[in-house]
């Protein structure tokens, strides 16, 4: 069975556990401590929000300042258009940003907001059954 950690650079580690609780997202706290916080997404799914110095020990080079360059953009499924638009708003309200307008391809809706740090975020629905038989 594949794991996918996402690892991403925070400020302010509690603010972003703030933040990113007020989205309905829980931490697994055996991963976790005062340097990092492991977001769970899903059960094989995770992002390691880690303090900038923490990160650093991971990567060469310097952090991209997200507030300048897009360096990703972590998009996650929603089982509908109304959880989409849910998420968004509960995003903004704890302290988030709008990133771009909303996609609308009738069959296919996203939204997308930047957190705290400005890493982007996009909650995706796809009506699967168009799909098929497009």
């Amino acid at each position: 069975m594949r794991m996918i950690f996402v690892n991403l650079p925070v400020k302010n580690l509690q603010a972003s556990r703030t933040f990113f609780s007020a989205l309905g997202f829980t931490f697994n706290e055996q991963f976790s401590d005062d340097a990092a916080a492991c977001m769970v997404i899903d059960d094989n799914i995770f992002v390691m929000l880690l303090t900038e110095p923490r990160f650093r020990d991971f990567i060469t080079g310097e952090i991209s300042d997200a507030s300048k360059v897009t360096e990703v953009i972590t998009a996650l499924s929603a089982a509908s258009r109304a959880e989409c638009d849910d998420m968004f708003a509960r995003a903004l309200a704890a302290g988030g940003k709008p990133w771009k307008p909303a996609i609308d391809y009738g069959s296919m809706y996203g939204i997308s907001f930047q957190d705290l740090d400005s890493h982007v975020w996009e909650f995706m629905w796809m009506d699967m059954s168009a799909q098929q038989t497009a």
